[in-house]
């Protein structure tokens, strides 16, 4: 059986440990911050999310953009040509077109590679929620499944990955056009916290609402609690948009009620905190349906 490379993007939001553990090529997406670009690795390397979340709260805005085709002709090229086959995790195709570009790439490099086998697969999934799916594929891999068993898991198990978020502050949701200016202002002057998810296609859905920082953190605990397969024996990922002490918190609670089989919290990175803001909270796990 040849050997084979997972590749995924920095939007995965997995630690630095994570990714060397699950052995995977990350590809830094790409985002713009005062008129500087620079590029999103796991490490911080270009810029840390602390750096980051300080410079939106101070009212710097961002912007993000989509792995183009050369970047990813240069990442799957880099493995093919040492006789390996490319598995691709990419971000939800219902929020970026960096999943449609990968596809076009591995057309183009199965011509010119037809002895080797590329894969693209769309895990309509966000942040930690694309991490775990990632992370879950790895463990695959590392327990002999070859590329087309560990692709297919990933097919199986994407819709059962559930992505429960809110947010702190409604006015980035605003700028991206997730809620409107007025229920941005009314949301803020009420203290309403939506709670969201990203449904079946992929795309980040607002789904409810609550009043106050606290109510919105027990409504993600409470979305598990609705749908949680097998929650002793899971992988559980929180992540954080700089407010680590809300992820502890949600922690807490998960492991009072649930006992998983472990449990991993890191910062949302700021490809995906460009668009969410700081504050935001989000729960990851298997369920019986998104």
């Amino acid at each position: 059986m040849r050997d084979y490379v997972i590749i995924t993007d920095s939007c995965c939001d997995l630690t630095e440990e994570l990714s060397r553990k699950a052995q995977l090529t990350v590809i830094p997406m790409v985002l713009t911050l005062a008129n500087k670009e620079y590029r999103n690795y796991l490490d911080g390397r270009e810029i840390s999310v602390k750096d980051f979340y300080a410079r939106l709260r101070a009212g710097e805005n961002a912007s993000t953009a989509a792995v183009n085709m050369d970047v990813f002709t240069t990442v799957f090229e880099d493995v093919l040509k040492q006789g390996k086959d490319v598995l691709y995790l990419g971000f939800s195709s219902g929020l970026s077109s960096t999943y449609h570009v990968s596809t076009l790439v591995a057309e183009e490099l199965s011509q010119k590679y037809p002895e080797s086998k590329i894969y693209c697969v769309d895990t309509l999934a966000a942040s930690m929620g694309e991490g775990l799916l990632v992370y879950l594929a790895a463990m695959e891999k590392q327990n002999g499944k070859t590329i087309e068993e560990v692709r297919d898991f990933a097919e199986s198990h994407k819709l059962n990955l559930c992505h429960w978020f809110t947010v702190d502050d409604l006015n980035h949701l605003k700028r991206g056009g997730r809620v409107s200016a007025a229920t941005a202002l009314v949301g803020s002057l009420l203290n309403i916290k939506p709670i969201l998810h990203v449904d079946d296609e992929g795309h980040l859905i607002n789904v409810g609402k609550v009043r106050g920082r606290k109510a919105s953190v027990e409504e993600l605990f409470n979305n598990m609690k609705k749908s949680a397969i097998d929650p002793q024996g899971q992988t559980v990922f929180i992540s954080h948009g700089d407010c680590e002490e809300d992820a502890l918190t949600l922690k807490k609670m998960v492991e009072k009620e649930f006992h998983p089989k472990e449990i991993k919290i890191n910062a949302i990175g700021p490809v995906i905190g460009a668009h969410s803001g700081p504050g935001t909270l989000a729960l990851f796990f298997l369920g019986t349906h998104r």
